[in-house]
């Protein structure tokens, strides 16, 4: 299959679902979220858990396409079903190893903004708040936002902190002593990770048919790199017959395969 057949949203899944690892216990969340653990699972994490915000946990791999979290494809073979506080308790017992996120914006640290486009006393746009995102960002042992690249989501710094990265100056997670934080940022365009000390982005790979001057010109922040930019890998037969099976006409990736 050639590149360009791929959609970017559909590599942008693949790549999520690489940094999945086998017996995760994952916060799975929502949209393309679903598919990237749906992926891993088929594919490199079988053992990988998802909890699902409905109250669904899952340790089969999903067998049929599905849109939401509560699709009878998603109930059917899942191990148990049960409340949201449940696994909200997990979260809080440090369980969770990975949490999925998105927002309006995302900024240079990793904070998220799901609330507020300009000031709050007189927002441009009032968003619909945390719901449960605050608690992932926070209680989960390392996050990856998915993001669309634009420049107006990508951006040096939010206009309100809804979800806690790294804090305003990189650092402010550590100065609360609250361990975790972002481990990547995963766009329809390329993958960045965090540096360990600064915790600011740095981009790691470029997906195929974008450039490092797309990439600069379409982020609102200096783009950091630690060497020459990788190309992102482009997916494996494997990852390509999962995404065929759970997204056969595209719905959340933009085009069947």
């Amino acid at each position: 299959m050639a590149v360009s057949s791929v959609t970017p949203e559909q590599l942008m899944v693949v790549e999520a679902a690489r940094h999945i690892h086998d017996g995760d216990i994952v916060n799975v969340g929502m949209r393309l979220p679903l598919l990237a653990f749906a992926v891993a699972k088929a594919t490199h994490a079988p053992h990988a858990v998802g909890i699902f915000d409905a109250g669904i946990v899952r340790l089969r791999p999903l067998k049929m396409p599905f849109i939401t979290m509560c699709d009878a494809s998603n109930v059917e073979g899942s191990s148990w079903i049960t409340e949201m506080s449940d696994l909200m308790h997990f979260m809080q017992q440090g369980r969770v190893d990975v949490g999925f996120l998105g927002g309006a914006e995302v900024d240079r640290f990793g904070n998220l903004n799901t609330s507020y486009i300009g000031s709050i006393d007189h927002p441009r746009v009032k968003l619909p708040g945390s719901g449960g995102a605050n608690d992932i960002a926070l209680l989960s042992k390392r996050t990856i936002i998915m993001m669309t690249h634009d420049k107006r989501r990508l951006v040096s710094n939010v206009d309100y902190i809804t979800s806690l990265g790294y804090g305003r100056d990189g650092h402010e997670r550590d100065r609360l002593g609250i361990g975790g934080g972002p481990e990547f940022l995963i766009t329809n365009r390329a993958t960045f990770s965090f540096d360990l000390d600064s915790h600011h982005a740095v981009l790691r790979s470029i997906h195929p048919g974008f450039t490092l001057e797309e990439i600069c010109e379409d982020t609102g922040w200096k783009i950091l790199t630690d060497g020459e930019p990788a190309s992102t890998p482009y997916p494996s037969e494997q990852e390509i017959a999962a995404l065929r099976q759970l997204d056969p006409q595209g719905f959340w990736t933009g085009g069947a395969l």
